[in-house]
């Protein structure tokens, strides 16, 4: 019975740490109150436990705390690396991406990874594998898929309508060109059921 309390609440800790990890009050309101523990002379290993966070963590922000006090602690921006391309590159690689593959030298009119990737490059000077360039227009930019409809240059949509009219008709009625019917004994319209 201990050991599923303990579990519970382990769980109970771990889905709180996940949450405040995207919650930028709540981590600023955690480290706050470890500034105050700290200040009261509270072991780094009872504030990682009373917040529910490695003893690294609270090693990293006794030492913060240390060295600036609790201003140290107070802001640690954004989570993750910075985007390598700002807001206002970004407006211009979608401007350019808008004028087209053509315009850009390429053959056809169709965009693909590389050849976004190598836009990006020329207007910023960042270059960015195939993946990350799928993120960027996935989701900083909300561009999606687009795959073109597969037709032959050649086609002939009148000659088409005129196949269908009349060889299809003739090719439907040849001899032979029906299928035979199920060879099951059990099923009444097969050729092989018996009465």
């Amino acid at each position: 019975m201990p050991k599923s309390s303990q579990s519970t609440g382990g769980q109970a800790r771990e889905s709180k740490r996940v949450a405040a990890g995207r919650d930028f009050d709540g981590l600023r309101e955690r480290r706050m109150r470890a500034a105050e523990m700290f200040r009261r002379g509270k072991r780094q290993v009872d504030v990682a436990s009373a917040l529910g966070v490695s003893a690294q963590t609270a090693s990293r922000w006794y030492q913060m705390w240390q060295d600036g006090g609790r201003a140290a602690l107070e802001g640690a921006g954004r989570a993750g690396r910075m985007p390598k391309l700002s807001d206002e590159q970004l407006a211009e690689v979608e401007t350019e991406l808008i004028k087209g593959p053509r315009a850009h030298g390429f053959a056809t009119e169709m965009w693909t990874l590389a050849r976004v990737s190598e836009v990006i490059e020329r207007v910023t000077g960042v270059r960015y594998s195939q993946t990350q360039t799928w993120t960027i227009l996935r989701e900083r930019l909300g561009w999606s898929r687009q795959r073109p409809a597969r037709r032959a240059t050649e086609r002939d949509d009148a000659a088409i309508e005129e196949w269908i009219k009349t060889d299809w008709p003739r090719i439907k009625k040849a001899p032979g060109a029906e299928v035979p019917g199920s060879a099951s004994k059990t099923k009444a319209d097969s050729p092989c059921f018996q009465r």
